[in-house]
């Protein structure tokens, strides 16, 4: 009876020892798996992080195009993540996009009330399941004006989120301003490169072309998984200690590609 409960015992630590750290992620379109990858030049930023991962990581995106805060919640997709939460999962959240959908009201949310109290429902329900929730602003969009100066779209959006992660201590990237010095630093014309541009022909998957300012090419992709896997080296919460381990450490040196 002892040898079995010992066996049990060693078992029981060796699951813990070699549990992957999981990482989900909820979202819109900018983070998203996209359909048929090995075709479709677009890819959200999360669909590519893996490849900045050790393979002591187990990402699971759940990130979806077109949703928002109210969208992802009343399609239930939120309660079906809640409910596998376990102790030490890695929540990260990444909307506003659609949020800001005036003309939506599927989708708008007033950014000082609903998306504001939806995004501490994230915070405060991961930490009820003993996950770690990380909040992101959202990324920027390709808005240059005239004279090639860009152009914020966010504003209110990534204010929120900015006052919920210091007002609830949340681990917090700062994914608007990461992105925007990565637009202006490829600047008007090659930025781009980090999105979806084609003229008619260029590509098979957009046989009459496509001009996108929001969503990412796979240089885009990478480019901002790059920079999140920096940011993550740079949090200072402990609880993020687990996170860091995974994070391969070539994915610290180098700069961006222009």
């Amino acid at each position: 009876m002892k040898y079995k409960v010992l066996i049990l015992l060693l078992f029981t630590i060796t699951n813990v020892f070699v549990q992957k750290v999981t990482i989900y992620g909820i979202g819109d379109s900018t983070m998203a798996d996209k359909v048929k990858p090995n075709e479709n030049p677009e890819h959200g930023w999360l669909q590519v992080f893996p490849k900045f991962l050790t393979n002591d990581a187990k990402v699971i995106n759940k990130a979806v195009n077109g949703r928002s805060t109210k969208s992802f919640i009343q399609e239930k997709r939120w309660d079906s993540i809640y409910k596998v939460l376990k102790p030490g999962d890695y929540v990260f959240i990444q909307f506003g996009h659609n949020d800001g959908k005036t003309t939506d009201s599927v989708r708008y949310t007033n950014p000082h009330t609903r998306y504001r109290y939806n995004l501490i429902r994230f915070v405060k329900e991961s930490r009820e399941k003993g996950a770690i929730p990380i909040l992101f602003s959202s990324v920027c969009r390709r808005t240059f004006n005239e004279q090639g100066v860009l152009i914020s779209s966010h504003v209110e959006y990534t204010q929120e989120a900015r006052m919920i992660a210091k007002e609830y201590d949340v681990p917090f990237i700062d994914l608007e301003f990461h992105t925007e010095m990565l637009e202006i630093a490829y600047g008007p014309e090659k930025s781009k490169e980090l999105h979806l541009h084609f003229k008619p022909g260029e590509t098979p998957y957009y046989p009459e072309g496509k001009t996108d300012n929001t969503h990412y090419s796979l240089l885009g992709a990478t480019e901002v998984s790059k920079i999140v896997a920096k940011q993550i080296l740079l949090l200072e919460s402990p609880l993020c200690d687990n996170l860091k381990k995974i994070i391969k450490p070539e994915s610290a040196s180098g700069g961006s590609k222009k």
